[in-house]
């Protein structure tokens, strides 16, 4: 087997065990701010909104840091770190003592940890870039179903064994990714010393962003997560006013959750291969209007198992959207690049999550709950507009390369 798909079925391996250990905590995380308490004057409600964009918002700052570094001292090194940091804050979190605790230790864990980004630079620096389509479909695999399956399993923990176990569980997880990664990676990567230093930092980070294509890539792929975002935290209220049973709407919000996560990792690998054949951003652009159609009708919807369908559908279609763009920001820029522009690409991520909550809750006030699904689909119509406009095509592999990373 060649390096580089050893390489890619460890990371698969690592990158599920960190999705599962990270969605299994999100479900309940407000929860859990309930069940600590707050000291201090302020709501319990804003402590439990900071204790999802406390670390989003960190991510945000440290993440393009991280994979500057990355391109200096090694990817594998990267992962390792956010791994094993990773283990050690979310085991703190078992032993936090009140809301306050919790919401340093998440924007610490913002600050350490960046597991996606960490693995795309890794499979990215080692894959070769015809193939670069089928890695990272096959890596998003790997995150899409710890995601889907990650809620149901904290959830049970958290109902049948509490809290604090399944934070102990998630850093298990990733301890054990970690230590994977860390006996079964091999890196061949020298590091340049000589290109260290903050001004080195801002110029790298300069040269991504104007490089050609990579300033859309950017704005596509912050688009493509607020539109995967603004639903969930109003999903619950809306799907409670489709029910007459309410009992059941943790369930079925659930439920809705794997369904669309589930769609995506079966169609992330195809897409994926297609996309390798004919053309990243050609799948990027139909995948984009395929998930608007199945989004504008979900404002319409009377009965919980049509938003289901729907959402399935929906998933499906995400599958085409962000390995491509994850494919494309590769092809775009140079190699040795690859940490420094998936640090910026986690960075822009994490923008994305911290301002769905804000955009959703805005346009919930406004329109309703339902104006949330027609804006999150004409966001994907905007989406495959952009990705048509101002995407130039991917420069072609290098013979040399192609060569160098043969099977």
């Amino acid at each position: 087997m060649s390096n580089w798909k050893r390489t890619l079925y460890i990371m698969f391996i690592a990158q599920l065990l960190s999705a599962v250990g990270f969605s299994s905590i999100f479900p309940f995380l407000p929860l859990y701010v309930d069940y600590l308490g707050v000291r201090t004057g302020l709501s319990l409600e804003f402590w439990a909104g900071m204790v999802f964009s406390s670390q989003a918002i960190t991510m945000m700052i440290a993440s393009p840091i991280w994979g500057a570094l990355a391109d200096r001292y090694g990817r594998k090194l990267m992962v390792e770190r956010a791994m094993f940091g990773g283990a050690v804050i979310i085991l703190l979190m078992a032993f936090a003592r009140s809301a306050e605790e919790l919401v340093l230790l998440r924007a610490i864990q913002g600050l350490v940890t960046g597991v996606v980004s960490a693995a795309n630079a890794l499979v990215a620096a080692s894959a070769p870039r015809e193939r670069m389509g089928y890695a990272m479909g096959f890596l998003q695999v790997g995150l899409w179903s710890g995601v889907a399956i990650g809620p149901l399993i904290g959830g049970l923990m958290a109902d049948f064994v509490g809290f604090e176990a399944a934070f102990i569980a998630t850093a298990i997880l990733l301890f054990l990714g970690g230590t994977l990664v860390f006996f079964g990676v091999r890196e061949d990567f020298v590091a340049d010393k000589s290109q260290s230093g903050r001004i080195s930092f801002f110029s790298e980070w300069k040269r991504i962003i104007t490089t050609p294509g990579v300033s859309p890539v950017f704005f596509i792929r912050f688009m493509a997560w607020l539109c995967r975002n603004i639903i969930v935290p109003f999903a619950p209220l809306f799907i409670a006013s489709l029910m007459l049973d309410e009992a059941l709407v943790g369930t079925t919000t659930g439920l809705m959750i794997a369904l669309a996560s589930a769609a995506g990792t079966a169609s992330a690998v195809y897409l994926g291969r297609l996309g390798d054949r004919i053309g990243h951003k050609r799948v990027l652009v139909i995948s984009s209007l395929v998930a608007a159609l199945f989004f504008l009708p979900q404002a319409l919807v009377t009965a919980a198992w049509q938003l289901l369908l729907l959402q399935a559908l929906t998933g499906a279609a995400v599958g085409g959207i962000m390995p491509p763009l994850s494919a494309l920001l590769n092809n775009y820029t140079k190699p040795g690049e690859e940490g420094a522009a998936f640090g910026l690409d986690n960075s822009i991520v994490a923008a994305a999550r911290a301002a769905a909550p804000l955009l959703g809750a805005a346009l919930a006030v406004w329109f309703g709950l339902r104006g949330i699904f027609v804006a999150a689909g004409f966001m994907y119509l905007l989406t495959a507009l952009l990705a048509s406009w101002k995407l130039p095509a991917a420069p072609k592999p290098i013979v040399e390369q192609v060569v160098a990373h043969s099977d």
